[in-house]
């Protein structure tokens, strides 16, 4: 199943085309995604077993917007891939790094994003996981029953206001407007053959900077969710970032920043693709 927000109104996804939800479901749920996210239970078994849903309608990818809009928790993932840590020349983490994307970072999977004047902006491909059961006290074993699928994201970060002293700001840098993206869509686990193994990775224009697959994760994300529930609840639709692989721009000799023009493109296994374009301050 393949949950989407067409226009701020929660569709399934089928083939080339999309199904609303509240008029599919008579108004039972939709068209606001918070509230499906709040039934997940309710709403995926509906959707899976409904007698007959309506013709898919044709749509446009440019109307698609960020499958969860509005979050109340974002979590983020540091170090979590061993080849990443290594480009950090840090060792592997015993315990996964934790920090906070504010929830107005979030944006679609095709919008403008603005770079911040005299920054120095970073990409960083993540597979996202969308909570869709609250937990709290989670074992590992039994934590991909919370999940309610898997999407796209990007952790762009603004790498001076991220590493400012005395002590890095790592929330702040990475949660300017639109530096959030997520989608196109939330994909459920049983359409994915390994959902611990997802090939992801992001071009910047025709140059591929990040490839790999997310079984070189040092922390799985049922791992994450055993974590983060042992500390506070984790909420319907609240999203966990689970960290980047190797090939960031700070890594690289010499360095390398997003620049106005450039077009960034992220693409996951099963979910599909995201595209931004990076454009510049605007002079007031």
């Amino acid at each position: 199943m393949r949950v989407a927000n067409l226009n701020d109104r929660a569709v399934l996804l089928a083939g080339d085309g999309a199904i609303d939800v509240e008029y599919a479901s008579s108004g039972r749920f939709g068209p606001a995604l918070s509230a499906v996210y709040e039934r997940w239970d309710e709403f995926s078994a509906w959707a899976t077993n409904a007698p007959r849903l309506p013709d898919p309608e044709p749509y446009s990818r440019a109307d698609l917007r960020a499958p969860v809009p509005a979050p109340r928790q974002v979590f983020a993932i540091g170090l979590n891939y061993h080849a990443h840590a290594a480009e950090s020349g840090l060792a592997a983490p015993e315990q996964p790094v934790v920090f906070t994307k504010f929830p107005t970072c979030i944006t679609g999977p095709y919008d403008d994003i603005t770079l911040p004047e005299g920054g120095h902006t970073d990409w960083e491909v993540e597979l996202v996981a969308v909570i869709g059961r609250t937990a709290r006290h989670v074992p590992e074993a039994d934590a991909w029953n919370h999940i309610a699928g898997l999407t796209a994201g990007q952790d762009l970060s603004e790498r001076i206001t991220q590493l400012a002293g005395p002590a890095p700001q790592f929330s702040l840098g990475k949660s300017l407007p639109g530096f959030g993206p997520i989608g196109p869509c939330v994909v459920t686990i049983d359409e994915f053959d390994d959902p611990d193994d997802v090939a992801l990775g992001c071009r910047v224009g025709a140059e591929c900077v990040q490839q790999a697959r997310t079984g070189d994760m040092i922390f799985s994300i049922p791992r994450l969710v055993e974590v983060l529930s042992a500390q506070l609840p984790l909420l319907p639709g609240d999203l966990i970032f689970t960290g980047t692989p190797a090939g960031v721009g700070l890594g690289r000799t010499p360095q390398r920043w997003l620049a106005p023009g450039d077009e960034l493109v992220t693409y996951i296994e099963t979910i599909g693709e995201m595209r931004h374009r990076l454009v510049a301050t605007p002079h007031m």
